[in-house]
């Protein structure tokens, strides 16, 4: 299988490699995790190290980690699914690094096709979550409908998951920007959008998705405000017409949609007929000043920075360094 149909951009050895797994209360899944992970490290033909970040776990996950020989660094206090990776990423001994969560949901053997794409002169590869376990409720569906929409439309570039917590990736463009980043499940969303708006090489490889063993610690409704809030803002930081844009057709859309709510109620109320059409098109210019605020920004993050510290050259190879 070639993702995305995308040919090879380089033939080199592989890097070394810290595969980080982030972990807060998962005793039920954690022993088999590293099990499947012991498995598959000899087929990874590189150095590699493990290492499990603890996030405030009150359950046996550290002991039973610590009992695998496994390194293992723990958070006094549950600070955040993207603190733990940040932990991690921070105190990996290599640049290329691996996530994996330590709850039974993502095939661990498919790591090795993972790196071996990633060997192409990827930036970051992506595995790409399907199956039923994955799909979910009619509302998360909707939901990541509309995230996918807005991070393509950002991005110019297909997303078929923006924040799979199963990938391999160059940490160095992470660490030169990591105040930018979520301490939450938002990490994901946030290095997604991070390597494609920056131009570095993106690709996706289809896995199968399982069901999670232990309770979920997604918020759901708060988890996908702040990943709102974290495409709008790359949105203002990259491609702020765009944005403007976007603005411009909801407005447009709404006017044909409220003005018909008003031509209809125009016969038994007139002033609610117009306050409805003055307060909306009240908040399109609102909406549209602070999306001409946003075209005078200036990013605060230097793509020319990121793409020299990855030292990708007029070829778009990734050099070793």
């Amino acid at each position: 299988m070639t993702p995305d149909n995308q040919e090879s951009l380089i033939d080199s050895q592989p890097d070394g490699m810290t595969i980080v797994i982030p972990a807060y209360n998962e005793e039920g899944a954690i022993q088999e995790t590293l099990e499947a992970l012991k498995d598959v490290l000899p087929r990874l033909g590189r150095t590699t190290e493990v290492l499990v970040v603890d996030d405030g776990s009150t359950d046996s996950t550290v002991e039973l980690a610590r009992a695998a020989g496994v390194r293992v660094i723990r958070h006094p206090v549950n600070s955040g699914y993207g603190k733990s990776l940040m932990t991690g990423i921070l105190a990996a001994t290599h640049d290329t690094i691996a996530i994996v969560d330590a709850d039974g949901t993502y095939p661990i053997s498919r790591l090795v096709e993972l790196a071996a794409t990633y060997d192409r002169g990827f930036q970051m590869v992506v595995g790409s979550r399907r199956g039923k376990h994955f799909d979910g409720s009619r509302i998360t569906w909707l939901q990541r409908a509309v995230f996918r929409f807005l991070a393509e439309f950002a991005s110019g570039r297909h997303i078929p998951d923006i924040n799979s917590g199963f990938r391999i990736f160059d940490r160095r463009p992470v660490l030169e920007v990591r105040s930018s980043f979520s301490t939450g499940f938002s990490f994901t969303t946030t290095l997604t959008l991070l390597f494609l708006l920056t131009h570095l090489h993106v690709t996706y490889v289809p896995v199968e998705y399982h069901p999670r063993i232990g309770r979920t610690k997604v918020r759901k409704l708060k988890d996908s405000l702040r990943a709102l809030q974290i495409i709008i803002t790359f949105f203002a930081q990259f491609n702020p017409a765009k944005l403007f844009l976007l603005l411009l057709i909801v407005c447009w859309a709404g006017n044909v949609v409220v003005g018909f709510f008003a031509w209809a109620l125009y016969a038994t109320s007139l002033p609610f007929s117009v306050g409805l059409l003055i307060g909306w098109n009240t908040g399109c210019i609102i909406m549209a000043c602070t999306a001409l605020s946003l075209l005078l920004l200036k990013p605060s993050i230097n793509m020319e920075r990121l793409m020299e510290i990855c030292s990708i050259g007029d070829t778009g190879h990734r050099r070793r360094i």
